[in-house]
């Protein structure tokens, strides 16, 4: 029994060696000044500044009025990702700099985790809860649960609702649906229970592709597929797909769009966000080139939502 103890606190300090963290705190510079002259709240540029943030492997953030502070493990970060991503943000006289520190070992999710989010109503049709906040009525058409470990992903973000709220609107049923950096798999839960055929996952995170598929069984949708990796994932699968959804970074989008148009079926429907009205124009030249016309689109709070039939 000793030697089988001792086993496991061997593992578990291995474990805490190798989920360590490092702390980023994010400032800007001349914060007055240039939320002022580009209309937006602090709160709109963390909005971004995570979003970008979770490209280069950050799993959590703390917001105060002046600042971010995200934490990622230090095996994941991809400092010239990140320092890559940052410089995109799409506004004049506003530049985001950052301090870098090893964290203390705790669980730096554990706050999140407790507290949830709550619910979130899409089109007063399907209604967003953790398991902490049940929905607040019963009548929903869907009710979807997610398990709180993450932010992004829950239904919170505008771009996640966008999507959903667009997905309400499609005939799925029976349809083969591809979801591009599933996440929590809110979106690839919503299709399957809006009776698609077969529904594929892939996730560059290892805790997105195990959330996903926890957050499947506790939906009643266990058996659907999620794969570990980028785009180039997809060259093992052989199969086309009817309806293709992608909330990514707008880099990643223009990166794997073409990879991803390779796989999808004729008379195919792709949906888009994660990215600002700004960028539309650059998205749709691209999409237009790749034999895609738009058919919807849709902005909540600056954030864009596109979505293109294949003719």
């Amino acid at each position: 029994m000793v030697g089988f103890s001792l086993f496991f606190i061997i593992l578990q300090c291995i474990f805490n060696i190798l989920m360590r963290y490092y702390q980023v705190i994010f400032k800007i510079t001349s914060p007055e000044k240039a939320v002022e002259d580009n209309t937006l709240s602090i709160g709109d540029v963390w909005d971004i500044v995570a979003s970008l943030a979770g490209e280069a492997g950050f799993e959590s953030f703390e917001q105060e009025d002046d600042q971010l502070t995200g934490y990622v493990q230090t095996t994941l970060f991809d400092q010239s990702l990140l320092d890559g991503l940052l410089a995109t943000l799409p506004f004049e006289d506003l530049q985001v700099t950052y301090t870098l520190k090893e964290a203390e070992d705790k669980n730096w999710n554990a706050a999140w985790e407790e507290e949830g989010f709550d619910p979130i109503i899409v089109n007063n049709r399907c209604v967003i809860h953790d398991i902490h906040h049940p929905a607040p009525r019963e009548d929903f058409e869907m009710d979807i649960t997610i398990d709180a470990r993450q932010a992004f992903g829950t239904g919170t973000h505008e771009t996640t609702r966008m999507i959903v709220g667009s997905l309400l609107d499609l005939p799925l049923k029976g349809k083969r649906v591809l979801d591009c950096g599933c996440g929590t798999g809110i979106l690839s839960i919503v299709a399957a229970k809006l009776g698609a055929s077969k529904v594929l996952g892939y996730d560059i995170d290892e805790w997105s592709v195990r959330n996903t598929q926890h957050n499947a069984e506790i939906n009643g949708v266990p058996g659907m597929d999620v794969l570990l990796g980028d785009v180039s994932v997809l060259e093992t699968v052989t199969e086309t797909f009817d309806v293709v959804l992608a909330n990514i970074n707008r880099n990643i989008l223009m990166h794997d769009l073409p990879i991803i148009c390779k796989h999808m079926a004729g008379h195919a429907t792709l949906i888009i966000s994660g990215f600002y009205e700004e960028d539309e124009a650059i998205l749709l030249n691209l999409m237009v080139s790749l034999g895609m016309q738009l058919t919807e689109k849709r902005t909540d709070n600056r954030w864009c939502m596109l979505r293109f039939e294949r003719g």
